[in-house]
Formats: structure tokens, sequence, C-alpha cells
């Protein structure tokens, strides 16, 4: 099996890309910067080019499945060009991979795609559980791009092409992610939640991510999946978590929600809403978590030598 990669040399691209080529899979990816078309042993780089809508259509032969995962950082300072940067790498780079396979229909085999989508897409509760089937409008700026990410991966079915969709929770890792910011206050004791604390934070570990994604492709999975842990936790217990992997103190109160409003604005959102969600569905489909409890996830994060 040949799988196509966007997205290939960030946080979660990478993973997949060394779980991919340990498991015997064949690999090329997608790249705007030509310095990194040779950055994976045993993985074939193409170029493309999202501002000129222009890419190396030898990316596509022999590949039976694409996974996407190429958008800009939502972790950079909202600014109003960032936020347009946000969007437009999502939905510009979708469209550029549709419209390249229509050109050349018929000299390609892409079955499948599997693209990333996230939990941001739901609105923020601080009681409901979403499932998979729960309705979803455009009203927060982050409902507004997932929504319109995965209305541009719909289209692939235009193709017949089969589209499965991963609303990806809160990623932890060592290497980036969710805990980047968090844990550099938190390994000097000076870890606190944001606003009352109370927010759902649906995480989930790496390696499950990892997982998730293969054995979908595996398997043919196809619709909506949301791909967090089976057990979110509140944000106090998420530092907390942080806090004893560090081995470090937590007793700082949160800070409160409009000094976060007052400091970073509209980008505070990232960390006052909250999200319940639930993992039944990629469950049901057997998947057996590596990492289904926050205290040793976290633990494993910091104290282990895979990662």
């Amino acid at each position: 099996m040949k799988i196509l990669i966007t997205g290939a040399t960030g946080l979660l691209g990478r993973s997949l890309v060394k779980s991919a080529l340990s498991q015997g899979f064949k690999i090329n990816f997608l790249t705007s910067r030509k310095s990194k078309i040779n950055c994976f042993d045993n993985a074939k780089g193409f170029y493309w080019d999202l501002l000129k809508g222009d890419i190396d259509t030898n990316c596509f032969l022999g590949v039976d499945i694409i996974i996407h995962l190429t958008g800009a950082s939502i972790s950079k300072l909202w600014t109003t060009s960032h936020k347009k940067l946000i969007y437009s790498s999502r939905i510009e780079s979708t469209r550029l991979l549709i419209s390249s396979l229509k050109k050349i229909q018929g000299k390609h085999h892409v079955k499948q795609i599997i693209a990333a989508s996230a939990i941001g897409i739901y609105p923020s509760d601080l009681e409901k559980t979403f499932t998979e089937t729960a309705k979803v409008y455009p009203n927060s700026f982050m409902e507004k791009v997932v929504i319109a990410w995965e209305n541009e991966v719909d289209l692939f079915s235009s193709l017949k092409i089969s589209v499965t969709k991963m609303r990806i929770g809160l990623v932890l890792s060592n290497e980036g992610g969710v805990l980047s910011p968090l844990k550099i206050p938190t390994s000097f004791g000076l870890g606190m939640a944001f606003g009352n604390g109370n927010q759902g934070q649906s995480w989930i570990h790496i390696s499950d991510v990892v997982g998730i994604f293969f054995k979908a492709c595996r398997e043919k999975w196809e619709g909506v999946y949301n791909v967090v842990s089976p057990n979110p936790v509140n944000q106090v217990d998420f530092i907390s978590a942080l806090s004893k992997a560090l081995k470090r103190p937590y007793f700082l109160p949160p800070i409160p929600k409009i000094l976060l409003k007052i400091l970073i604005g509209e980008m505070s959102s990232l960390v006052l809403d909250s999200h319940w969600i639930s993992a039944k569905k990629v469950i049901d489909e057997k998947y057996k978590f590596l990492h289904p409890e926050i205290n040793k996830a976290m633990y494993d994060i910091f104290n282990s030598s895979k990662l």
C-alpha cells in the first residue's frame, strides 16, 4: 500500500511517516519547502506551491490513500493576516488536491482520503458530550474554519474517492502541540488553568492518533470519527496531570477569563472553550487505546524514551 501524506513535516505528519515506514508502507509526501524534499529516508518528497496552485502530480502515482494534514498553526497569535492563513491553507490545499486529481483522472488509483479535522467544529459546552452526529454551526472562528474545511474534503466523493474525516482532539506529545506552551511554566511550578478550569479537555496521546489513522487505512473506514481519548478531563485535572508528570507542584489559581481576553482576544477561545467529545465510534471499530488515562498518558510523554 502506498500513502501520500500532506503536512508530513508537522507534528503528526512526522509521527505518521515514521510509523508507516516501520510497518512497510510506501510513502510519498508533499512539501511547500524544496529544502524538505529529501528530509525522510525511504520516503519520496514532492513539491507544491499553494499560492501559485502548482503541484508535482507525480506525487499521486501508485498512491492508494491520501492522508491530508496540511494547515497553518492555530497556536500563533491570531492577527488578521494569520487568521486568513489558518483558513486559506486548509481550503486551498484541499482544492489543489482535488483539481489536480481531476486533471489526471484515469492516471491514478487513489481510493480513499483520510483528512485531519478538529473537535473545534463542535460548540463549546461545559456539560454536553458531543458525538459525530451532532449538528454543527459556523458561529465562532474555529467552527467556521473547520466546517469549511470539511465541506471541501467532502468534494473528494465526486471523484469516487472514499472520504474519512478525523476530528482530532488535543494531541499530547513532547515534540510540540498543546503541551509545548504549557510545559514551560509548569516545569517551573507555575502551571495553571484558565477561566474557571472546568472546561472539558478532549485529549489524545499522539501514539493513539497514529494508531487510529492506520487502522482507518487498513480497514477502509468512511465518514466522520472523533479522534480523542475515551476519558476526557476538565482543565484543572489536565494541568494537574501535566504537573505530576513533570514532578512539579500545582497550586496556582486559574487565570481569570477577562484577563485572557484582554491579552490575546479571540484566540483565548483555544483555552477557554469546553469540549467533551465522545470516542465511542472509534471504540466500536475495535480500536484499543494505548493510553486511555490522562495521568499515565502524561507520564509516558515525559518519562518514556520512545518519544
